[in-house]
């Protein structure tokens, strides 16, 4: 009720007060804040206790209330420059124009029909005799009747034309519909009616090819091969889906298990789009598993790279593919075949089987030199075993104690990694320099210790103190060590690299990676295997055989 009086409380009077206040404010010693006087309009704006509350999109903003208490707070005022501006003049301007307007109009008609003259028409016996201004009115009035006449007329007679093509576009909105949810259901594994929605757009969009070629996938998804098959082969005849159409019966033929089919249509397919990828890798893949590396070679080099994965994919492949020629022609043709390895090692240039390859071309062909400083460079950019295992056997008929101290030349004590320090063991083994072998195993036996270590480490036990006991412990932690890195390709593990996997077929498949471990039992429940104490102490094998 207060509130409501405020209200009714002219500003003056409250301006008045206001100075009053102050005055006495002043009188006892306390400093009032001057306050700034607002407009009418806004004075309730400045007000918090008379300000509505609004809310925020972070929830209720405000400050602190006047009496200085932190947990009571009031929105903040809307900012008189944000308020929408309240546009009073334009209905006003409305109504100005509408009257302006039908005073022209009005006066344009009556100086039309106040224009001397008269205008003469005889037909069918009859005479008229209109004034001019009349007859224009007249005129315009009969025009303006025509016009909405025709407009009628037109209307009425173009119905059914635009009926039908309202129909015809509910039908194709239908059609597309359908073509949609049918994509959507065979992409969530419902191929029955992924069909269904795929024959309702066809028999909607007769002439969309897409809808017969997604009922042809639904088809082989369910196993209907045959009608499938139809499918894709009427789709043939077309142009725009003929390479969708191989696409499929490619599809179909793998599932098939018919190679020579799938073939057929993968190279129909890049003979009609030469960028078409699958067909290229397709017909590349048969390349490679026939061992026609000239045309695969070919093939790959009118590949066109876009990016720089792409180019670096390039010349991965032909690289393989180049050592895979030189591998092939080693024994028959070894010039063709140094040939081959240095362009694969142009290609990549720490290609570990390339470099081996024409390192032993070259020690074959008495260039020992040319060998050791090729071997050199790979071995400081790789550490691969097989290049230090090659480097200390460069020489033919050197003694063991001559290979040892060659390969010293690029292996130093204590040795940086682990394939460093077996393959100096190896060779100090075979030199029976048993001191120099535990040292350059010493950095590697602790619990991390691998299974071409522990044996190596067994060997020496048994050959330098004769200790069984020792050499059965090694053995025994050898069986349960970490396996060493290996070709290995498809779960295959080969002890030297090959062009392609003999489980998948897939060239360049082989990796230099520790292979998997495949356990019988669950790792909680380990079985450590048994030696027999009666048993013979079997030797270790070489780590890196050449």
């Amino acid at each position: 009720m207060a509130g409501w009086r405020a209200r009714l409380v002219p500003l003056g009077h409250r301006a008045a007060a206001h100075r009053r206040n102050r005055g006495r404010h002043a009188r006892s010693g306390h400093v009032a804040p001057r306050r700034r006087h607002c407009p009418p309009r806004l004075h309730c704006r400045r007000n918090p206790a008379r300000r509505p509350a609004r809310p925020d999109a972070g929830g209720w903003r405000g400050r602190a209330g006047s009496g200085g208490q932190p947990g009571r707070s009031h929105p903040l005022p809307r900012h008189p420059a944000r308020q929408r501006p309240v546009r009073r003049g334009r209905p006003m301007i409305r109504l100005a124009s509408w009257i302006v307007g039908s005073l022209v109009v009005t006066a344009l008609a009556a100086w039309l029909i106040s224009l001397p003259g008269t205008l003469t028409l005889e037909a069918a016996g009859y005479r008229m005799q209109p004034r001019l201004g009349a007859a224009i009115v007249i005129f315009i009035l009969v025009a303006i009747v025509v016009i909405g006449l025709w407009a009628i007329l037109r209307r009425i007679l173009s119905a059914p034309r635009n009926m039908a093509r309202r129909r015809s576009e509910r039908r194709r909105e239908q059609g597309v519909e359908a073509l949609s949810d049918a994509i959507v259901a065979l992409q969530a594994g419902d191929p029955a009616r992924a069909r269904m929605l795929a024959r309702d757009a066809q028999a909607r969009l007769p002439t969309n090819a897409a809808a017969r070629l997604l009922e042809a996938r639904a088809d082989l998804a369910l196993g209907d091969m045959p009608a499938a098959r139809e499918h894709y082969r009427a789709l043939i005849a077309s142009e725009k889906t003929a390479v969708a159409a191989l696409t499929g019966l490619y599809d179909q033929a793998r599932a098939q298990h018919r190679p020579e089919a799938a073939l057929t249509f993968a190279r129909k397919a890049l003979a009609l789009a030469p960028q078409s990828g699958w067909a290229a890798d397709a017909v590349f893949d048969d390349l490679a598993r026939r061992g026609q590396w000239a045309a695969a070679v070919a093939m790959v080099n009118v590949e066109q790279a876009q990016s720089r994965e792409d180019r670096a994919r390039k010349r991965r492949r032909q690289a393989v593919i180049e050592t895979a020629r030189a591998r092939e022609a080693e024994t028959s043709d070894p010039l063709a075949a140094l040939d081959h390895a240095l362009t694969a090692l142009k290609l990549l240039p720490d290609f570990v089987p390339a470099a081996l390859i024409a390192a032993r071309i070259h020690i074959n062909r008495g260039d020992t030199r040319k060998a050791m400083s090729l071997l050199r460079r790979i071995w400081r950019a790789t550490g691969h075993p097989d290049v230090a295992a090659l480097y200390a056997h460069a020489q033919p008929g050197a003694s063991a104690v001559e290979r040892l101290k060659r390969l010293g030349e690029i292996i130093e004590t204590p040795p940086p990694h682990r394939a460093a320090g077996m393959a100096l063991a190896r060779t100090a083994i075979d030199a029976y320099d048993w001191p120099l072998a535990r040292k350059a195993l010493a950095p590697f036996i602790g619990a991390d210790a691998t299974q071409g270590v522990a044996s190596l480490m067994a060997e020496i036990e048994e050959g330098q103190s004769g200790d069984q006991g020792k050499a059965r412990e090694w053995l025994a932690r050898a069986v349960r060590a970490p396996r060493d890195p290996a070709w290995t390709a498809d779960g295959l593990v080969s002890d030297e690299w090959e062009p392609m996997s003999p489980v998948s077929g897939k060239l360049d498949a082989f990796e230099w990676k520790i292979p998997m471990t495949v356990t019988a039992r669950p790792a909680a429940d380990p079985v450590p295997p048994q030696l027999p104490a009666e048993a013979p102490l079997p030797l270790a094998p070489a780590a890196n055989p050449t």
